[in-house]
């Protein structure tokens, strides 16, 4: 047991503020963890944490002693990089947005797994921000525009996006020839509305106008949270919608959905790789942010 391991095990405590949550990322015995910590306390003579029976919080010298192991950490795993000429290897916890990895991620990760055969997978599903270093995770791969400066973002795709609505709801409403007509005196359109996870409020529809983007918000008899619902929604015939295109073409193939207002779409969806500020880019990381690039290129989106 040397020095390295008990950094590694001291930063992992620290991440994920639990000593058995270590043990399991770590592969190792949760009584291992224990005697690393105690050990590193010894030696350097100061406690790095504060135990109790829920929680596990740093000390003030804690903090500094973990700014300073991620960086030693990180200045090892580069410098091996650089000088052995071995493939990344080790267990890569990432988060996808579910609709992202249905359709794009986990239908090629066989071929990711074939690049590379050392690697192993822990993913995790969601749409909200998560966390990162709380939930040990490495990165998360995300749609939309991102707010939370507390984490590096990587842009990887644009995704098109298109306005629609059902056939019904338009024989009912009617098909609008720009987007004023909306809002216009007498106009019953109606949008559903899609909750934002950040704010809890609606996100408004955005449209192109003389390559400017204009944005309205309309009334709303319905508002979800969820993608699979806002989709539904609007085959329902409760409103308009916007969304990327790849995620309604069986919809727009078959009839149940119809694009509207294709002129004035709104501006595309970025999809990023994001990860911590704190923590140098791994080699598992790069090479599963440089494989998600190359997949969505080869969606031709």
């Amino acid at each position: 047991m040397d020095r390295f391991q008990e950094m590694q095990a001291f930063v992992r405590i620290a991440e994920r503020q639990s000593f058995t949550q270590a043990s399991e990322d770590l592969r190792i015995p949760r009584a291992t963890v224990t005697n690393l910590i105690k050990r590193v306390e010894q030696r350097i003579g100061t406690r790095l944490l504060e135990r109790t029976t829920r929680t596990v919080r740093l000390t003030q010298d804690g903090e500094a002693y973990y700014r300073r192991c991620v960086r030693l950490l990180a200045d090892v795993e580069e410098a091996e990089g650089l000088f052995r000429d071995t493939a990344p290897k080790g267990l890569l916890r990432v988060n996808l947005q579910g609709t992202l990895a249905r359709h794009f991620v986990v239908p090629a990760l066989p071929d990711f797994l074939a690049r590379h055969p050392e690697l192993t997978l822990h993913i995790g599903e969601d749409d909200r921000l998560i966390d990162l270093v709380r939930e040990g995770v490495d990165c998360v791969l995300r749609a939309g525009t991102l707010q939370d400066s507390s984490m590096v973002g990587r842009r990887i795709a644009l995704l098109p996006q298109v306005t629609v609505a059902s056939p019904d709801y338009l024989a009912r409403h009617g098909e609008p020839a720009d987007p004023a007509a909306l809002a216009a005196p007498g106009s019953t359109h109606r949008a559903v509305d899609y909750l934002s996870s950040a704010t809890g409020k609606p996100v408004p529809l955005e449209f192109t106008v003389d390559g400017r983007v204009s944005t309205l918000q309309l009334p709303a008899t319905v508002s979800v949270t969820g993608t699979d619902l806002y989709t539904g929604s609007a085959v329902a015939g409760l409103g308009l919608v916007q969304v990327p295109r790849y995620r309604v073409a069986a919809e727009l193939a078959d009839g149940r959905l119809k694009v509207v207002l294709d002129g004035f779409a709104p501006p595309p969806m970025p999809v990023s790789v994001l990860y911590s500020q704190h923590r140098q880019l791994s080699a598992r990381v790069r090479v599963f942010t440089q494989w998600l690039r190359e997949v969505f290129e080869a969606a031709a989106l």
